[in-house]
């Protein structure tokens, strides 16, 4: 399976301006430029799509591990904070922050343990080299 996108730029670093479109249109010639990546600006970027691609896979990731447990997941919603080092130039981790409602007969303990097994599973996990830290509330 291959999953595609498409990136366009034109001008220079400040004051060009680009389109990201992915293979399923559902960003479809988003703009991406300077002042959306570093700055205030109307549009997408790197750095906050790979934050959401992280969410989406590793909430997803909590889910499934659940269900192979014989568990039925409740609600799961995942902040995910990408660390960008403004002076480095680099992405120096990204934090999970993982809400979940109770399941009956789950205590916090196994419910921590499936998600940090989900966190190391999770596909875009394991594609990044950054640190990721997880943190849950389950309440």
């Amino acid at each position: 399976m291959k999953r595609t996108a498409n990136a366009h730029w034109n001008g220079t670093l400040q004051e060009g301006k680009g389109e990201i479109t992915t293979q399923s249109t559902i960003l479809n010639k988003t703009q991406y430029s300077f002042k959306t990546r570093f700055a205030d600006g109307v549009g997408t970027n790197p750095e906050e799509l790979i934050a959401a691609a992280h969410a989406g896979c590793f909430t997803m990731a909590v889910g499934a591990a659940l269900s192979q447990a014989g568990i039925t997941p409740g609600d799961l919603t995942t902040d995910a904070i990408l660390d960008l080092d403004m002076q480095a130039l680099e992405i120096k981790g990204i934090h999970l922050e993982l809400k979940a409602s109770l399941i009956d007969g789950v205590d916090e303990a196994k419910f921590k343990e499936v998600a940090e097994g989900a966190k190391a599973g999770c596909i875009v996990s394991k594609a990044l080299s950054v640190p990721i830290t997880l943190n849950v509330t389950y309440a």
